[in-house]
This record gives C-alpha cells, sequence and structure tokens, in this order.
C-alpha cells in the first residue's frame, strides 16, 4: 500500500518515512508542491500525508485543489499549525483528519489505519479473502483457521496490495511500484517472482494465480 508523505523537515520526513515502512507501507517522500502534484497525477495512492507550511506555497491551497480535481484519498494533515482554528479551516478545506507536531508515532499509525478501513469499508484491521486472514496491525497471516504466521514487511506489502485489490490483474511493474519506493534502486522483475512463490509456500499453491503474460491475480473466492 502506497502513501504520500509531502514535509519538507528533512529529519522529520525521514523519521516518519522509516515509522511508515516499518509498518508495511510504501513510502513516497517529497520536500515540495510541486513535485507532489507531479506525482499525485501520475501515480496511484492510498492516502496522503501533508505539512500546510511548504517552502514552494500553502499546504492548504494544495488540498483544495486535490479535491477540486476530484482526489478522492484520505488526506492526513500533520502541522504545527495547532489551534482550534486552523484544525477547522483544514478539515473544512477538505482533510479527513488534522494532527499537530509534536506527536506520537503510535497515534499517527492508528489515525492512518483509521483512514483506510474507513475508505475501505471496513471496522477491524483483519482484512479477509477467500480463506485469507490478514492482520494489518501485527503483519500476520492465517489460512482457513490455522495459526498466524508473521510476514516479512515485503511479503506484508504484497499480500496486503493483492487483498485489498482482489479479482484483478496485476503486472510485475505494478506491483513493484507497491513495494518499492522512489529513493530505492530500481529492483529486478524476478522479485515479483520470488515473494509470490514465499506467499505461495504460506498460503497454498492456487491462491495466487499466474496469467501467461499479465500478471497475477488473488480471487476473492
Amino acid at each position: 500500500m502506497k502513501l504520500l508523505l509531502l514535509e519538507d523537515d528533512d529529519l522529520l520526513a525521514d523519521a516518519l518515512a522509516e515509522t511508515l515502512e516499518d509498518a508495511g507501507y510504501r513510502v513516497d517522500s517529497v520536500t515540495s508542491i510541486r513535485v507532489a502534484e507531479l506525482l499525485m497525477a501520475t501515480e496511484t495512492y492510498a492516502l496522503a500525508i501533508l505539512d500546510l507550511g511548504l517552502p514552494d506555497g500553502s499546504g492548504l491551497d494544495l488540498l483544495v485543489r486535490w479535491r477540486e480535481q476530484g482526489q478522492r484519498l484520505p488526506i492526513l494533515v500533520l502541522t504545527a499549525r495547532n489551534t482550534w482554528e486552523d484544525k477547522v479551516v483544514g478539515l473544512r478545506r477538505g482533510a479527513d483528519d488534522y494532527m499537530t507536531k509534536p506527536f506520537h508515532e503510535a497515534e499517527l499509525l492508528a489515525r492512518l489505519h483509521a483512514l483506510l478501513r474507513r475508505q475501505s469499508g471496513g471496522l477491524a484491521p483483519i482484512l479477509r479473502v477467500n480463506g485469507i486472514q490478514l492482520n494489518e496491525h501485527t503483519q500476520q497471516v492465517s489460512t482457513n483457521g490455522m495459526s498466524w504466521q508473521t510476514l516479512t514487511a515485503t511479503e506484508f506489502r504484497l499480500l496486503r496490495f493483492l487483498m485489498h485489490h482482489p479479482d484483478r490483474v496485476h503486472s510485475k511493474a505494478q506491483l513493484l511500484d507497491q513495494l518499492y519506493s522512489l529513493e530505492q534502486d530500481a529492483a529486478a522483475p524476478n522479485l515479483v517472482e520470488v515473494y509470490v512463490g514465499r506467499l505461495r509456500k504460506r498460503l497454498g499453491k492456487q491462491v495466487i494465480q499466474t496469467l501467461r503474460g499479465q500478471g497475477y491475480l488473488l480471487e476473492s473466492r
């Protein structure tokens, strides 16, 4: 699951990106509105985290533009502007949630989980698809009521993406895009095969199907 982080404080951005990646998200971290707009126009994100005081413009104005353009992804404002008036303005202009700095990482992660569950219509951190149960908090998986297994971060990202988008064919390029961030070196396409193979060993060979020349598919039933 891919997130966009717009934060111009490099130290905070690096620390927050690391926290999010440890929690199983893939993060594109940028420091300017210009780059954020380019990415939003070309990439698909599950959620955006947005600072308001940015070097090349107003985060609030960017938020309004995104909503006017039809962007419906959840947006969490993360800012030092902490008056109740600031919060009201941010929420009225299109933010789904509003947090002030400094913040506790655990609270931020909990709010992200809540926004993503609300977006997908879920009420619990357990995803259920075709006999598979995935705990998004603990990054553990269980199949058909069997014991829980702990996934690696990359296994978790891949399985969560497939479970959020079942019955769709995903190419290797699309899956790699979900697994690796902009800052990382280009990954070899066969890495997708490696991690699909690992998930099949855990879940069963028939759970993830290969469509030759097209990609991979996880059926919902």
